[in-house]
């Protein structure tokens, strides 16, 4: 488990973000120059698919800046939703893309268009390649110390660049060095339904955390296993989990001895918080005491999830659509 502090996340993701930008700088000027070389579709396809690199990096930037911003007084919460914000405009613009280059590929298979020549855009589509994997590498990196949707989403597409170019030196190769008329239309169109398979793709994380998706279950027994630590909880009833940029919210409701005092009440939902916080670092904690014994979440919520289910289930599993259980959202 990262134990990366979370007021260093927002530099991290900065930092992925520029990366993202120069490297996309960088090909789209060389892909120019290609395009220009071979008339290649397919390669065309790789400069709008770099350009929109580029300008999704652009919005990367700005989203995980925004992310990074403490809370204020509008936004008590955070600004964590700007990452998926950012990561819904880059669907947008693959989709276009997608669009564009599959209308341009029919037609230059109808019109029984041919590549000039190949040279230039296998070189530039190795060279992206050689960059992409680096920058591929960094962005894992930065992923995994700080769970960045918007840094994810931006990996998701990088990684489909490699297919990509290696898709334009195939197409090249084919249609010059083969003769075979066609295959640069052909890979064009296998490019624009690549794109628009990775956009699908890359929505549903950033639509999860819009609408406050419940944590995974790996993730919600992980919480589970923590908070049943404690010797003092006689139950955990009332869960609601979620996710904004790279900051954790929960809520829930514990059952302790109804004999306790405030003061012994506090000393048991502080030790929590505590371990929780070791176990989930920058993690929102709202936890509400009840008496053992009382169920006022009837008929949603009222399940101990420290117990088994009724039907052998998990209790992580019990949060998503089981009877006596609120979801989030």
């Amino acid at each position: 488990m990262d134990m990366t502090a979370p007021a260093d996340h927002g530099d991290l993701n900065r930092k992925a973000a520029l990366a993202s930008i120069s490297v996309a700088t960088l090909l789209a000027a060389m892909k120019v120059w290609a395009v220009v070389s071979t008339g290649s579709s397919a390669m065309l396809g790789s400069l709008a698919d770099t350009a929109l690199d580029l300008v999704a990096s652009l919005a990367t930037l700005l989203g995980v800046w925004i992310a990074a911003m403490p809370d204020d007084h509008n936004h008590r919460f955070g600004h964590g939703k700007a990452e998926a914000l950012a990561a819904m405009f880059q669907v947008v613009l693959i989709s276009i893309s997608a669009i564009g280059l599959a209308v341009r590929s029919v037609n230059q298979f109808v019109a029984g268009s041919r590549v000039a020549e190949a040279e230039s855009g296998v070189i530039v589509s190795a060279i992206a390649m050689a960059a992409t994997v680096a920058l591929l590498l960094y962005q894992r990196h930065v992923i995994a110390r700080t769970g960045s949707l918007a840094i994810s989403t931006d990996n998701v597409h990088y990684k489909s660049d490699l297919f990509l170019n290696l898709a334009v030196i195939a197409a090249l190769l084919l249609d010059k060095g083969l003769g075979i008329a066609g295959a640069d239309a052909a890979f064009a169109l296998g490019i624009a339904l690549w794109l628009a398979w990775g956009a699908w793709g890359a929505s549903q994380a950033a639509i999860e955390q819009l609408m406050d998706h419940e944590w995974p279950i790996e993730k919600r027994e992980r919480f589970l296993a923590v908070v049943a630590q404690h010797p003092e909880l006689k139950g955990l009833h009332d869960l609601r989990t979620r996710t904004s940029g790279n900051r954790d919210f929960v809520q829930f409701h514990v059952w302790v001895d109804g004999r306790m005092t405030v003061t012994e009440a506090h000393r048991v939902m502080d030790e929590i918080e505590d371990k929780l916080m070791a176990e989930f670092p920058g993690l929102e904690v709202l936890i509400h005491p009840d008496p053992e014994g009382l169920v006022d979440e009837q008929p949603l919520g009222a399940h101990d999830l420290l117990a088994p289910g009724p039907n052998g289930e998990s209790p992580a599993e019990l949060v998503q659509g089981a009877p006596g259980v609120q979801p989030a959202g």
